[in-house]
């Protein structure tokens, strides 16, 4: 290859793995998203963080039969990482803008979701695909999330946040009076279900707060929803589109982590057998939802539907939504047009743009 095509190539870190409980999740995600990533288009580097919180180069390219990447390799830290790409990405045309370098944080939970890992991203000015670092953050943290949609009248299930060191006894009588049986009870910073119980009883409420406070200091307790789940993808950053929804049959008793990533139970239905007007009605809450939350790129909004009672009420929204071939993000954009390759270039022209745009706003 000569040098004018190297040159012309972006350079791409996929940034995987991490602290959280969510570290395996991560992993093949990343592994999909690596053998997707166009080759003639990209120079891509990979580095895996380890759940001890060591960076390291993962060299290895990942084979066909590779359904999962390990966050083993040479050791690194962040600074020798951010320095190298400050030395390639920056434009070397009078602009100061690092044009040609987008990071790929597929880091799902704490630590890497939740703003901190952007934060650093940011402080570096380097373009990285996904909401920024306060959207990352509030869509992180679902008691803040929540009441934020709650004062933007988007319809919810109701909720009690609860943090470890109140009276446990008083919480559970508050939320039997307040939310009724059976309620889900889960940390407020986890995703991909981790950490979620559905309980039936008062006791039970207590056992699972008492789970849920080994992942996170605050956590929900959530009134049941008997109804359908409706998943709707977003991408984009101003004018952000939304794909046809998805419903969601699950295989167990709720949509836990083994439906999502161990099991092939639960149906994934694409598109939701949903009206023309149900459709246009999630699709622009989700929208909604997206734009409040100041998310960026992408994001996955969770919904369920009482078809005869309260309509849709939003459920989550998740800012780095899991890309494994049975995920329902990318299914939604192949559904609607997107294959999964053309989906990563579109997120990553989406990051270009946002971080072109944030430093024409914050280099004056």
């Amino acid at each position: 290859m000569n040098s004018d095509n190297h040159n012309s190539k972006i350079n791409i870190v996929v940034l995987f793995g991490g602290e959280s409980a969510e570290h395996d999740v991560s992993c093949v995600t990343a592994a999909h998203v690596l053998r997707a990533l166009n080759a003639d288009k990209y120079e891509i580097t990979t580095i895996g963080i380890t759940r001890n919180g060591d960076w390291v180069n993962v060299e290895s390219e990942p084979k066909a039969s590779t359904d999962r990447l390990v966050a083993t390799g040479k050791p690194t830290n962040i600074s020798q990482i951010l320095q190298g790409i400050n030395l390639q990405g920056f434009n070397l045309q009078g602009t100061n803008q690092s044009l040609r370098t987008v990071v790929i944080p597929l880091l799902h939970g704490p630590m890497g979701e939740d703003g901190t890992v952007q934060g650093a991203l940011e402080l570096a000015h380097v373009a990285y695909v996904g909401a920024g670092v306060l959207g990352s953050a509030i869509a992180m943290d679902k008691s803040i999330a929540k009441q934020i949609l709650a004062l933007n009248e988007i319809p919810q299930p109701k909720f009690i946040s609860v943090r470890d060191n109140e009276n446990l006894n008083s919480v559970c009588d508050r939320a039997v009076h307040e939310l009724g049986l059976p309620v889900f009870v889960k940390p407020a910073n986890m995703g991909s279900s981790i950490g979620v119980t559905k309980a039936k009883t008062r006791d039970e409420i207590f056992s699972a707060l008492q789970q849920a406070f080994e992942y996170d200091e605050w956590a929900l307790i959530e009134e049941a929803i008997v109804g359908r789940e409706i998943e709707v993808a977003i991408l984009g950053n101003q004018s952000a589109q939304a794909s046809v929804p998805g419903e969601i049959i699950p295989g167990n008793e709720f949509y836990d982590y083994e439906d999502k990533y161990l099991g092939d139970l639960a149906k994934l239905l694409v598109p939701a057998p949903l009206t023309v007007q149900q459709t246009l009605e999630v699709q622009q809450l989700a929208l909604k939802v997206f734009a409040i939350l100041r998310s960026d790129g992408m994001a996955r909004i969770d919904f369920f539907f009482e078809e005869n009672g309260r309509g849709f009420l939003c459920n989550e929204i998740n800012t780095i939504p899991g890309f494994t071939p049975i995920s329902m993000y990318p299914k939604l954009w192949n559904a609607s047009g997107l294959s999964y390759p053309d989906l990563l270039d579109r997120l990553i022209n989406l990051a270009l743009d946002r971080h072109a745009n944030h430093r024409r706003k914050t280099s004056r």
